[in-house]
């Protein structure tokens, strides 16, 4: 077997302390007598995985590759399309991939991989850790042999492997910033479990064939979300800047408010410019139901679309895609054929 590495940056490949004052420090005591705690940030990349890892050479023959060095805040879309491209011509060699990325802004890797990557017949794992894999107590060493591990499986799609379990990319969410099982998939159940032995589900797609890269993606998608007070003028400067494409974070089933501070002249507006609103919970475990309440009826009278039980991550990445490959005037329709099935699992049937 063969594997490629690809390093994106991250926690895994940090340096600095990861640490904090002790809980009893008192709060009287000045500054100075605090330990001092330094900011983990990017660090240069001169450590063999394979050689602080030597474990990994029994799993299979992996290349390492770093694409870029980047605390994962940094991540933008041309950074997607980078490591997508750089999957899609890594894959006709290799039997999988191995992505490390830092944990913040993973479960939108993930998800951007998944539609940009359909065609996939082997697997895609990403992976990253909570601390560095240098700190004596870290959760790195076991999430990449868990990735490498699971990059040899036969699980054909793009997954996020943490905390012992691999889950589907565009169905991932980052939870806990504290514990190490950082991520979780409330609407889906892992693809893979590892305790003594590895555990496949049987929800994973099949393989499908290759298809030819396409890296066009509009990037000037909006993410807000609902609140009681939230002035839909807001809104509605934002769609006066060039904004493409609007993702909704509603209440319960997709609630809106539509009396005081209504949402809908948003609606009305974004329409009028062939600006497509997608609208998902708020609720980790939601499901998006315009139907159920008069504020998501109104919603769809007013051109929304309903995203089912979709991540917030994956309804943006998707809506970035289907977007930049939208033709003239067409946006709003495009995005209505393309929230009205799943892609890459990444809901579940309408």
């Amino acid at each position: 077997m063969r594997l490629l590495l690809l390093h994106t940056g991250g926690t895994l490949m940090m340096r600095g302390s990861s640490g904090s004052p002790p809980s009893h420090a008192s709060l009287a005591e000045p500054a100075s007598a605090l330990p001092e705690v330094r900011p983990l940030e990017p660090d240069v990349y001169t450590q063999d995985l394979l050689a602080e890892l030597p474990v990994l050479r029994k799993i299979a023959e992996i290349e390492a590759r770093i694409l870029f060095n980047l605390d994962s805040a940094d991540m933008q879309p041309r950074h997607w399309v980078e490591i997508g491209r750089a999957v899609h011509e890594g894959l006709p060699v290799y039997d999988g991939v191995v992505i490390v990325h830092g944990t913040d802004t993973m479960a939108y890797t993930a998800s951007a991989l998944s539609f940009l990557l359909p065609g996939l017949n082997r697997p895609v794992v990403l992976t990253g850790s909570q601390r560095p894999l240098t700190d004596v107590r870290t959760d790195a060493r076991t999430n990449l042999v868990d990735a490498c591990l699971l990059a040899t499986s036969n699980i054909p799609e793009v997954g996020i492997a943490f905390g012992s379990k691999l889950l589907r990319g565009c169905r991932a969410t980052k939870l806990d910033a504290w514990g190490m099982s950082a991520f979780g998939s409330p609407c889906c159940a892992p693809l893979a479990e590892l305790g003594v032995g590895v555990n496949l589900a049987p929800h994973t797609l099949p393989p499908r064939p290759p298809q030819p890269f396409d890296d066009r993606i509009e990037p000037r998608v909006m993410a807000f979300r609902t609140f009681p007070g939230l002035d839909p003028g807001l809104v509605l400067g934002a769609l006066g800047t060039g904004v493409k494409g609007l993702v909704v974070e509603a209440f319960g089933t997709g609630n809106l408010p539509i009396q005081e501070n209504s949402l809908l002249p948003v609606l009305e507006a974004a329409r009028a410019s062939d600006v497509p609103v997608v609208i998902v919970s708020q609720s980790p475990r939601g499901s998006v139901d315009l139907g159920r309440y008069a504020g998501g009826a109104a919603a769809a009278r007013g051109g929304a679309i309903g995203a089912g039980d979709m991540t917030a991550e994956a309804a943006l990445t998707k809506l970035m895609i289907t977007l930049g490959r939208a033709g003239r005037g067409e946006a709003v329709r495009a995005a209505r054929e393309a929230f009205a099935c799943a892609w890459a699992g990444e809901m579940s049937d309408p």
